[in-house]
């Protein structure tokens, strides 16, 4: 098992402080009880010689303690692309959990031919690095999908273990018996349902968490019909591909700073890809960085200081990639004109609770399709139709994935690959879409003029001191060249 980050005595003090800024990476079992929780959990504090410290839920639960009802551990911010040592590992669990979140099936040696070594060799690597083998780690991660969509829908017992990769309800039941002695019933209250909306769910996130900076962003480049954000909530649309079929709805994000989270609101339409859906919250909004790993390291960025900054993914890489490609050599604006522009002609209509929100992004099949001369009219320059269409193509046929669990050196070199996307355009992509916390786009304009310089060469150099949080540093000067603007 790997080395704990804290000795014992250290995380007993982070959980009697219930510091977030420890939270989801280190969770307290509790021998008398049998339970394990978040550090920032309100129940009184357990006494010292009752405590049992894990880094992950999985080594909680391969100890035999199962989650806390209150503070709920399921909902805990995770680990960032650069938070492990052992990057075989890291990208071993990251395929894991966006499999059970996506509901696709995935066998660990398939996964671990994908990842370029044996199944003997992921296995030894992993339960050095995660403190468990892959199987344990795969099915903790289906049980807390399932805890989760327990507590916050109102979702059919049967629904939720299909969604969480359960092949039947009675595989269900004997999992959920086995390890959190519970059944699947009890975590549901009738009179608590009754109160809420169908699908409300929480996420958590670690302080501080500069909620103001991240919502500026989103805003200034909102798209109309698609984006909408008003005050703390974030609202889309979302078109989401299940089995064979795609499923339309909306979502809603909004921030509660006092409890450190983000409720989601979900349309019911989207019940079947929930587990996809947190996913892709998570991920566009960046709710597993570490601010303590992150900021000491933007000190030396220049620029007022901005705590818990954060990188804005996508809820839909595709859609993100279409949008760099349209953002080629122009502003903002003109990239928000053009996007608007496809959607309008090429998405689909929708049925949200807010006037303002009524179409869904084109998806990669619908743009693939299209005729060169269609898209051209809308006032997107030839080269930047020819862009479109073949990353579309490569996107439907599945030839390419977009979303932070894709191999990121084999997903740029497709990028790479395909005609009119360079390295400032594949660089954002994989800022973005594939979450990758050291992208750097040397030659952006706006990151040029922020650091006094033409020279690419000149903007590597400078940026050596900040990785592996480039990305981060990248945020960070735009912002401070928009404030100064």
């Amino acid at each position: 098992m790997r080395r704990m980050v804290l000795d014992a005595d250290a995380a007993y003090l982070a959980v009697k402080a219930r510091d977030a800024r420890f939270d989801g990476r280190l969770f307290v079992g509790v021998t008398s009880t049998g339970i394990y929780c978040r550090p920032v959990c309100r129940v009184r504090t357990p006494r010292r010689e009752n405590c049992r410290f894990f880094e992950t839920h999985a080594q909680a639960e391969a100890a035999a303690f199962r989650p806390c009802l209150k503070c709920r551990p399921e909902i805990a911010p995770g680990l960032s692309a650069m938070d492990s040592s052992r990057q075989l590992a890291d990208a071993a669990a990251r395929r894991i959990e966006h499999a059970v979140h996506a509901g696709q099936p995935i066998a660990l040696p398939q996964l671990a031919a994908r990842l370029g070594v044996t199944d003997r060799h992921l296995r030894r690597i992993f339960q050095a690095e995660h403190g468990v083998s892959p199987h344990a780690y795969l099915n903790t991660q289906r049980l807390l999908l399932a805890k989760q969509l327990l507590t916050d829908t109102a979702l059919p017992v049967t629904q939720v273990a299909l969604a969480s990769g359960f092949g039947s309800l009675r595989r269900f039941n004997a999992a959920f018996a086995e390890h959190y002695r519970l059944a699947p019933s009890a975590l549901r209250s009738t009179q608590a349902n009754a109160r809420r909306p169908p699908v409300l769910l929480r996420l958590a996130y670690r302080p501080p968490y500069d909620h103001a900076a991240l919502l500026s962003f989103y805003a200034a480049r909102q798209l109309a019909g698609v984006e909408l954000v008003e005050g703390l909530e974030l609202r889309r649309t979302l078109g989401w591909l299940h089995e064979g079929q795609r499923v339309h709805g909306w979502i809603a994000c909004r921030f509660v700073p006092e409890r450190h989270e983000v409720q989601v609101q979900a349309a019911p339409a989207l019940a079947p890809v929930l587990g996809a859906v947190l996913q892709a919250v998570r991920h566009a909004l960046d709710l597993d960085a570490d601010p303590a790993r992150i900021d000491p390291v933007l000190a030396s960025v220049p620029g007022p200081a901005c705590p818990g900054i954060r990188l804005p993914g996508a809820v839909d890489g595709f859609e993100l990639a279409v949008r760099v490609i349209l953002g080629q050599q122009v502003t903002v604006k003109a990239a928000r004109t053009l996007a608007e522009r496809l959607i309008q002609r090429f998405g689909t209509p929708v049925q949200t609770p807010w006037p303002a929100l009524h179409h869904i992004f084109p998806d990669a099949a619908t743009l693939a399709a299209a005729s060169a001369d269609s898209i051209g009219e809308l006032g997107i320059v030839r080269q930047r139709v020819h862009a479109l269409q073949a990353l579309a193509a490569e996107v439907a046929s599945g030839r390419l994935s977009l979303h932070r669990a894709a191999p990121l050196d084999e997903t740029l070199a497709a990028l790479r690959a395909l005609p009119g996307i360079g390295p400032w355009s594949a660089q954002l992509i994989a800022m973005r879409a594939l979450a990758w916390p050291d992208a750097w786009p040397a030659a952006d304009i706006g990151l040029m003029n922020a650091l006094g310089t033409r020279d690419p060469r000149e903007v590597e150099a400078r940026a050596e001191p900040w990785r592996p949080w480039r990305a981060y540093a990248l945020m960070k000067l735009w912002r401070a060249q928009e404030n100064a603007g």
